[in-house]
C-alpha cells in the first residue's frame, strides 16, 4: 500500500488523500435497507458502488471491516418522527408478525443483491438487535446536555448543540434556510426547538414494536440506530460512511450531531455518498411512474422497459457511471451496456485459449496495468477503470485472431490484470455462457458441424454456422480446432 487512492470527502467537499486511521485496518459502514418492501434500484446502485469500493480496498491490502446495517425497528413516515409505523402498517395488513415482514424483506434484499455479485459485509447488524447499545446512548446524550425527555419521547436539542458545533457542517446548508422550511411548532407539540428530532418515542397502545425503556415503553427513533451501531463495531471514530446522497441531509446530518454530542468526535473521517437515479433524464421515483424494481428489470415486466436484462449486465451499466454521477436508465443505455458486457465476457473467455510466442509485439502490459490503478486510484473512477480494460480486450481479440503476438510474461500478466480487475475489483462474471451444461452443449454442436465437413455436407455445416450467429455465437476455425464466442 502506497497511499496513491484519494476520495472525495462529502465533509470537506474535495478529493483527499485516504489515510486510515489505523492502517492497514479500514472501518466502513454503509447505511442498509428499511426492510418493509422490495428493495428498490436506488439502494443497488448504493450497494454495488460500496462493493466496489470494499473490493479495491481488500485488493490494495487493507483489512476492512465492512458493516452495513438493517433497519427492522419501525422506521417512520418521513423525517420528522411523524406517522404509522411502516412494519406495523404491513404486519396488521397482511395479518403478520412484524418480524415476519422483516425475515421475508430481508431474505428478498440478500437475494437481489447475490445476483448482483456483491460481496456479504462483515457484519450486518439489526436494529432490533441493539436496542440496548441505542437506549446507551441516548442515557449519555441526555447526561451531556444535548437532549430533554418530554411524556416518555427523548428529543434531541438542536439549538443547544448548534451554540457549540455547526449542524450543517456536512451539507453546508444555512441554518436559517433549514428553519425557515420547517414548520412553526404549535401549542400541541412537545418540542423545544423546531429542528429538534427524537432519539427514543413512547409508543401508543396500538404501537406492536415497543421495547421497555428508563423513559417508559417505546422505540428508536430512525437516526440512533446508525450512531449506535458503528460506533459499537468500528468505535467512536471510524474511516468511511457511506450511503446515498438522499440521506445526507437529515439522516446523516443528525448522525453526526448524536454521535458528536456523545463522544465529542466526528464519527467518520471521510463521507461518501452515491449520486441518484434518473430514467430518461427524468427523476426515478414511484409517483412519476418511471420506477422499476431490480426484478422488473431483469424480466423487462416493467412497461417502459422493452426487454429484460441480466443482473450482471445491469451492474456492469451502473458501474459504467462514476458513483458520484447521476446515473439514467434508458432503453439505448441498457442495450449499450449489455453489448459492452458482452466483449468484456467474450474476451475473458478467449483469455485461456491464447498461447504465448517466442516473441513479444510492442504490448507493454506494465503500462495498461498502471493506468488501471491509476483510474481507481482516482475516488474508485470505475468507468476509466473500464475503458482501460477495453484496451486489453483489443489487445485479446487481435492475439486471438493473429494479429499480434505475446511472449509467456506478457501473456501471464494480462491475465492477471483481467482476473484481478474485471471479476476481483469489478465483481462481473459471465452469467449467461459460463455454465459448464452450456460449455457441455457447444461442444456438442461443433462436433456436429465437423462430421458434416469431414462427410462434405457443407450445407448442413454452413446452416449450424449461420444458426449460431443468428443467436449471436460466432464460430472460429483454426489449427487448434474449432473455438466460439458471444458476439
Amino acid at each position: 500500500m502506497d497511499n496513491r487512492l484519494v476520495l472525495y470527502n462529502t465533509l470537506t467537499r474535495k478529493k483527499e488523500k485516504f489515510e486510515p486511521l489505523n492502517p492497514p485496518f479500514v472501518g466502513m459502514y454503509v447505511c442498509g435497507p428499511t426492510v418493509y418492501s422490495d428493495v428498490h434500484l436506488g439502494n443497488c446502485r448504493t450497494f454495488v458502488s460500496f462493493d466496489l469500493i470494499f473490493r479495491y480496498l481488500t485488493h490494495l491490502g487493507y483489512k476492512v471491516r465492512y458493516v452495513r446495517n438493517i433497519t427492522d425497528a419501525g422506521h417512520l413516515e418521513g423525517d420528522n418522527d411523524e406517522g404509522d409505523d411502516k412494519f406495523a402498517k404491513k404486519a396488521k395488513l397482511e395479518r403478520l408478525e412484524p418480524m415476519e415482514i422483516v425475515q421475508k424483506y430481508t431474505l428478498g434484499f440478500h437475494e437481489v443483491l447475490r445476483l448482483f455479485n456483491t460481496l456479504p459485509p462483515s457484519i450486518e447488524p439489526t436494529a432490533t438487535g441493539h436496542i440496548s447499545e441505542q437506549i446507551e446512548m441516548v442515557k449519555k446524550i441526555i447526561e451531556q446536555g444535548y437532549a430533554y425527555e418530554v411524556n416518555g419521547t427523548v428529543y434531541f436539542d438542536v439549538e443547544k448543540y448548534v451554540k457549540e458545533y455547526d449542524y450543517t457542517i456536512l451539507t453546508n446548508r444555512k441554518l436559517d434556510d433549514l428553519l425557515n422550511n420547517t414548520r412553526e411548532l404549535n401549542g400541541q407539540d412537545e418540542k423545544r426547538g423546531r429542528l429538534d428530532f427524537a432519539l427514543w418515542i413512547k409508543a401508543k397502545p396500538e404501537h406492536i414494536m415497543r421495547w421497555p425503556s428508563p423513559w417508559g415503553v417505546g422505540f428508536p427513533g430512525w437516526h440512533i440506530e446508525c450512531s449506535a451501531m458503528s460506533s459499537k463495531y468500528l468505535g467512536d471514530q471510524f474511516d468511511i460512511h457511506g450511503g446515498g446522497m438522499d440521506l445526507a441531509a437529515t439522516h446523516h446530518t443528525n448522525e453526526i450531531a448524536q454521535s458528536q454530542a456523545c463522544n465529542h468526535m466526528q464519527p467518520a473521517k471521510y463521507w461518501m455518498h452515491t449520486n441518484m437515479l434518473t430514467v430518461n433524464g427524468t427523476r426515478m421515483s414511484k409517483s412519476a411512474g418511471n420506477g422499476f424494481l431490480p426484478h422488473e428489470l431483469f424480466s423487462g415486466s416493467h412497461p417502459l422497459l422493452e426487454r429484460g436484462y441480466s443482473p450482471m449486465a445491469v451492474r456492469f451499466f451502473m458501474l459504467q457511471a462514476h458513483y458520484r454521477s447521476t446515473l439514467d436508465f434508458s432503453n439505448e443505455a441498457l442495450e449499450a451496456a449489455d453489448k459492452g458486457y458482452r466483449r468484456l465476457m467474450n474476451a475473458m473467455a478467449l483469455l485461456p485459449k491464447l498461447n504465448a510466442t517466442a516473441k513479444n509485439t510492442e504490448i507493454k502490459v506494465d503500462e495498461l496495468k498502471a493506468r488501471c490503478y491509476a483510474a481507481m486510484d482516482d475516488d474508485f473512477n470505475s468507468p476509466v477503470l473500464i475503458a482501460e480494460l477495453f484496451d486489453a480486450v483489443r489487445i485479446i481479440n487481435s492475439a486471438y485472431d493473429g494479429k499480434l503476438t505475446l511472449d509467456e510474461p506478457s501473456l501471464v500478466s494480462l491475465r492477471t490484470l483481467m482476473q484481478d480487475f474485471v471479476h476481483g475489483v469489478l465483481g462481473l462474471v459471465d452469467d449467461n455462457t459460463g455454465s459448464d451444461d452450456f460449455e457441455k452443449l457447444m461442444d456438442v454442436v461443433i462436433s456436429l458441424r465437423n462430421e458434416a465437413k469431414h462427410s462434405k455436407d457443407y450445407t448442413t455445416s454452413d446452416r449450424i454456422r449461420e444458426g449460431l450467429s443468428s443467436i449471436g455465437i460466432q464460430l472460429k476455425d483454426s489449427k487448434d480446432g474449432t473455438l466460439w464466442n458471444k458476439i
